[in-house]
């Protein structure tokens, strides 16, 4: 079974900070992860950057001259652009629970807590889709050993996540259940080479833990993944 493809590589970030040393750090270790990064100081430089080129990520601070993260990505998905309908992170040196449940519902896909370290960028760049392959055999093969053991993992495992499927659709799921079952998932795609949904399922659980009223748009990406799995794995 080929693996899933992946996204063209290496992806274009648009960082905009107006604190230099933020926008050193960020901009040096998105291209220590082998991304090609541009940046600025202000939200309005931002916007028109994201009008005029097609960047794969926008990292945007929260509080810039001219306008914060919330008011470029507004008027980038208003007004249109060549980037209005990119992956978009918001960061921030200033957030509380609230703050980050207002963001993520006003559209960003993450938020970024700073100061951060070089798996914080990691774990951003693996929001880009195709950036984590669904299917890893190469993986698969070095935990199985073979590729008869292999194939009976990911059988396994594809019956896994049809029940979890199902159940996390049932109105009367209980959801404190789910760590537990995030928990033997993990493991599970190690074995059979599925690093997508193992990431997927670690964000997952550390939303419920820090707070469950801010796992809904966890869930639902967890849920994408879980089906794009299921797909690869021919279901």
């Amino acid at each position: 079974m080929p693996s899933a493809p992946v996204a063209p590589w290496p992806p274009h970030v648009l960082v905009a900070d107006d604190d230099p040393a933020s926008r050193r750090f960020l901009c040096d270790g998105l291209r220590s992860l082998g991304a090609q990064v541009q940046s600025c100081a202000d939200g309005i430089q931002a916007l028109q950057l994201a009008r005029d080129q097609a960047f794969g990520l926008l990292l945007l601070d929260c509080r810039m001259p001219g306008a914060g993260a919330r008011e470029v990505l507004a008027a980038l998905r208003a007004n249109g652009g060549a980037s209005s309908d990119s992956l978009a992170v918001a960061s921030s040196a200033e957030l509380d629970m609230p703050r980050q449940r207002e963001l993520l519902a006003f559209g960003f896909h993450h938020v970024l807590r700073k100061p951060c370290g070089i798996a914080e960028l990691q774990r951003v760049l693996a929001l880009l889709p195709g950036a984590v392959p669904v299917l890893d055999d190469e993986a698969a093969l070095r935990a199985s050993g073979d590729t008869s053991t292999m194939q009976a993992l990911r059988q396994l495992l594809r019956h896994e996540l049809t029940q979890l499927h199902q159940d996390l659709g049932a109105p009367e799921y209980d959801g404190t259940a789910l760590d537990g079952r995030l928990h033997r998932l993990r493991s599970s795609c190690g074995f059979c080479g599925a690093p997508a949904l193992a990431g997927e399922a670690a964000y997952l659980q550390q939303r419920l833990r820090e707070d469950p009223r801010d796992s809904v748009p966890a869930i639902a990406r967890f849920r994408d993944a879980l089906a794009a799995t299921l797909r690869a794995l021919g279901d």
